[in-house]
Formats: structure tokens, C-alpha cells, sequence
């Protein structure tokens, strides 16, 4: 439906009445809406986000690579921001905790941008890629004991979604038990509810406790290397830039898990390519970064003049927003969804240019190894529930699956007595959580069919 804004909102782009990108239609079906802009707009389309302020979303690949690739006119910098600057965008807006100015990479550029990120880029790089999949198999098993002896689960829940920010917690140095306590309050964040602010300050002043306890006492991790950087950070930007790194891997990969596994236990056409032999899970994970992204859209870009976009005019201070999933299923690039794409890594699921994520090789580990070990374990997982019966939530910048239930042979755990992980922890008043003690390493369950997708020729 096309709604014009009130006569209270703030005058869209031209070309509106524009489509809202919020509110029950929007959410219900996001990428119909990308096609029905597409059709109407073309590459570049007047929306409107919450608050009805204005923006543009970008559906075009070409025209999203062109944004993310010149800062130099379309800025990261929130601060250019015309509503903002002309009072139009309240302290407690939903999409604050993203659009707020913050010292933190991916809102500056040049220079600064450049001594930022390579703090991140440099910490990030000094893992052991052997040692993430170390961690992410324990957290892995530890997950699934908690449901094989049942016969039955819920791979969001009980999978997808904790084991990402458990794996984090582990790499950024803090107690196992720090990973369930974050989950909601990253989740809250991101969708821009009422509460989003709130929930920025509590996973704010948990990681500023953290980085307080790494400068007194130091170890392998990236919140101590980041304390250690010949950059200087301040205690300020460590907490920026560790809120971003955890909350990006923990949305962006529950995401990827839990559509890949989606695909996977539903989509025809994978169960023949599957038991045939010609895909792999890698293969498998790219197909679902082009059909799904973890993140549909991105804040944002801010015009730093007038210029002109995809045969939209644009404005200085105009709000743009990156168009992920619409720009991964543009007919100029992709005219026949249906062709596999495997090998083709020029989708727009992390981004381009020099904003690109820096973490995508983390979470692709996170995902391929923690798939790896959730269908070797369970080699007979099959949907519980007829496949349109599954709901999705959507917000401004994700689409995620409510649930994904699943039946299996029941099984036994891979140890007896391994320490359970917390199914979830309530938002309480702040204190500093015991460290849980970390069991041994424990070997993976037999074999399976499901050894073609993952790549065991």
C-alpha cells in the first residue's frame, strides 16, 4: 500500500507518496515490497523510515556498489544528516543506537576511518582460524547436548541464535555465561524497538567492565589487543568498536545458520544437488548469502551534496540505505533466480568498498563449522512442522526466522556431565557474571549422508 506521510512529517523525496519501511506491511513481506519499489522507482526509490522521515533505499547491485564504494558522496558520517541537524530525529528515535554519532569505524571516513578499522582489521587477524573452529565445535556440542536426548528442537533458539555470541564472547575475552546475557538485548537493538536505547547502554556498560578488566589484567584476545594497538585507542572506542563487531557477527551469522539450515531441511532443489554430490555446505552458505542475506538493508549513507543516483535526484544531506537483498536479486545481474550461483562471491551480504565487514571470514567460519558438526551429530534432522507454517520478524535492516523446529533420532551427549550453556538470562541489573568452566574437546558423532554437503568427497 502507498501511504503519503501526515501533514505533521517532514516532506519525502520527490517522486512520493513513498512506501514506509516499517509498520506490519513493510515487515510482513520486505522483499515484495524491494520488487514493487523496483517496479515503480526503478534502481532508486523515495521510502520512508520510522517517524515517516525520509530517505532513499537502494535496490540497484550496481547503483549499491557505487554508494558503498565513494564516500567522497555519500558519507558514512551520520553527523550530515539534514533531519538530524534540522531537529527532526528526537534523542530516544528507534534508529538512534545506529544513526547516533559514535567514535567508531564504520560511521567515519578517510584518515580516521583508516586508523579505526585498521585497529579491528589487525586485532581481528591475529586468531587462529584452527582456534575459532575449536571454539565453535565445543560451544556447538554444548549446544546440542542440551536437546538430543529429546528427539526434538528448535535450531533458532537452541542453535542459531546462541551460538554466535558465545562463540564472540570466548574471542573477545569474556566468561562463557556474558553470551546468553547479550543475545536479547542485541537482538532488541537491532529490530528498533522501544527499548533500543536501553538495550545499547546495557551491552555498552557490560564491554566497559570488560575492557576495565583487560587493561588490568591482559590475554589473548581481541579486546586486549585492542587495548594494545599501537593506535592508542581510547577506553571509549575499544567499546564502540567491540558493541560493533559482537552485535554485527551475532545478527548477521544467527541469521546465516538459520537460513542455511532452512534451505537445507526444505528446498528441493538442494536435497537433489545434495544427495548427488555437487554441492558443498560452502556452496550451500554462498547460495544463501545471494537469496538472504543476513542484513536486507544497511544505515546508512548521507549525500554530501546534490548528485544524482539510478535517475534519482539526490539531495545534500539526504539519508540513503543500502538495499542488500534487493540488490542480490536485481534482474541485471541475476534475470533467472533459479540458477545456482555457487563459486560467485559478488553478492552484497557484507557490504563493499571500504565500510566492508571486516569479520565476514569469522562468521563464515562460525556458520560452516557449527552447521558441520549440527548435521554430522544429527544426521537424520528433518522440519517438524509443514514448511508454511514457519513465520519470520522482520525489522528495518533484518529478516529472521521465529523458529525452525526440527525431529531427529534421539541421541546422547557428546560427554557426560559437560557444562550446560544457558538457554537464555534475563536483562537484570549488572553483575559481573562467573567465569563457567570450559569442558575438554569432545569427538563429533558418526557419519552421514549429510557428509556430501559438507564437502567429504
Amino acid at each position: 500500500m502507498t501511504t503519503p506521510p501526515s501533514p505533521a512529517s517532514p516532506t519525502p523525496p520527490p517522486g512520493c507518496p513513498a512506501h514506509r519501511l516499517y509498520g506490519p506491511e513493510a515487515e510482513a513481506d520486505p522483499m515484495g515490497l524491494y520488487e514493487k519499489l523496483r517496479a515503480e522507482h526503478g534502481a532508486v526509490a523515495p521510502v520512508l523510515v520510522q517517524g515517516d522521515l525520509p530517505a532513499w533505499l537502494v535496490l540497484g547491485h550496481r547503483e549499491n556498489l557505487d554508494v558503498a564504494r565513494t564516500p567522497s558522496r555519500f558519507s558514512r558520517d551520520p553527523r550530515g544528516w539534514r533531519d538530524q541537524q534540522e531537529g527532526r530525529v528526537p534523542a530516544d528515535h528507534p534508529l538512534t543506537p545506529m544513526t547516533a554519532w559514535q567514535p567508531v569505524c564504520h560511521l567515519v571516513d578517510g584518515a580516521e576511518h583508516e586508523r579505526l578499522r585498521g585497529a579491528v582489521t589487525e586485532s581481528l587477524e591475529r586468531f587462529d582460524r584452527r582456534g575459532i573452529r575449536r571454539y565453535v565445535k565445543r560451544f556447538a556440542d554444548q549446544l546440542i547436548d542440551q536437546f538430543a536426548e529429546s528427539g526434538r528442537g528448535d535450531l533458532v533458539a537452541d542453535f542459531a541464535e546462541p551460538l554466535p555470541m558465545l562463540v564472540m564472547t570466548q574471542l573477545v575475552g569474556a566468561p562463557d555465561s556474558y553470551g546468553p546475557r547479550l543475545v536479547e538485548a542485541a537482538r532488541d537493538m537491532l529490530q528498533g524497538t522501544e527499548t533500543a536505547v536501553a538495550s545499547f547502554e546495557y551491552v555498552s556498560d557490560i564491554l566497559r567492565e570488560l575492557v576495565m578488566r583487560k587493561r588490568a589484567v591482559p590475554n589473548r584476545d581481541f579486546t586486549t589487543w585492542m587495548t594494545e594497538h599501537p593506535t592508542s585507542l581510547s577506553d571509549d572506542e575499544i567499546v564502540e568498536h567491540l558493541r560493533l563487531v559482537m552485535i554485527a557477527a551475532f545478527e548477521t551469522t544467527a541469521n546465516l545458520i538459520a537460513n542455511t539450515l532452512r534451505m537445507v531441511l526444505t528446498d528441493g532443489r538442494f536435497r537433489a544437488n545434495l544427495s548427488g554430490g555437487h554441492m558443498t555446505l560452502p556452496d550451500a552458505l554462498e547460495q544463501v548469502l545471494w537469496d538472504e542475506p543476513p542484513f536486507m538493508t544497511i544505515l546508512g549513507r548521507w549525500a554530501t551534496g546534490d548528485t544524482e543516483l539510478g535517475g534519482a535526484q539526490i539531495k545534500a544531506g539526504d539519508m540513503l540505505l543500502l538495499g542488500l537483498g534487493a540488490g542480490n536479486v536485481d534482474p541485471d545481474i541475476r534475470p533467472d533466480l533459479t540458477v545456482p550461483v555457487h563459486g560467485n562471491r559478488s553478492h552484497l551480504a557484507f557490504s563493499s568498498g571500504p565500510h566492508e565487514c571486516p569479520g565476514q571470514d569469522i562468521g563464515r567460519a562460525i556458520a560452516d563449522t557449527g552447521i558441520d558438526n549440527l548435521l554430522t551429530r544429527l544426521p537424520d534432522l528433518e522440519l517438524a512442522v509443514p514448511e508454511d507454517e514457519l513465520q519470520w520478524t522482520s525489522s528495518l535492516m533484518s529478516r529472521h526466522l521465529v523458529a525452525l523446529p526440527v525431529r531427529f533420532t534421539p541421541r546422547g551427549s557428546t560427554v557426560t556431565g559437560s557444562t550446560p550453556v544457558p538457554r537464555s538470562a534475563a536483562r537484570t541489573p549488572r553483575t559481573p557474571p562467573p567465569v563457567v568452566p570450559v569442558p575438554g574437546e569432545r569427538p563429533t558423532g558418526r557419519g552421514s549422508w549429510w557428509a556430501r554437503l559438507l564437502g567429504r568427497r
